[in-house]
């Protein structure tokens, strides 16, 4: 019989959400970094004009990838749900 650690399943938990989460951060990244540079070519230094894009950009991007990071997360809870007798011992 397989034994398993939480320390295995907190691993399992940081690589699902550093994975699902990955998506949107990087959206996010490129748009700031975008209006960044738009900012700098223009001279506007509005701080309230980088923040609707990138609030569309993240609704858009969970829009999309939502239903996987869905999938992700839910089937990280079926795993760790479906083994918790090999956690208790």
């Amino acid at each position: 019989m397989e034994t398993l650690t939480i320390g295995d399943a907190f691993i399992s938990a940081m690589w699902t959400t550093v994975i699902a989460s990955m998506p949107v951060l990087l959206i996010s990244m490129c748009v700031g970094l975008i209006m960044g540079i738009f900012q700098t070519a223009t001279s506007i230094q509005e701080q309230t004009l980088a923040f609707i894009p990138k609030i569309l950009a993240i609704i858009i991007s969970f829009l999309l990838f939502g239903p996987w990071m869905f999938r992700m997360v839910s089937g990280l809870a079926i795993k760790l749900f479906t083994d918790m007798y090999k956690y208790v011992g």
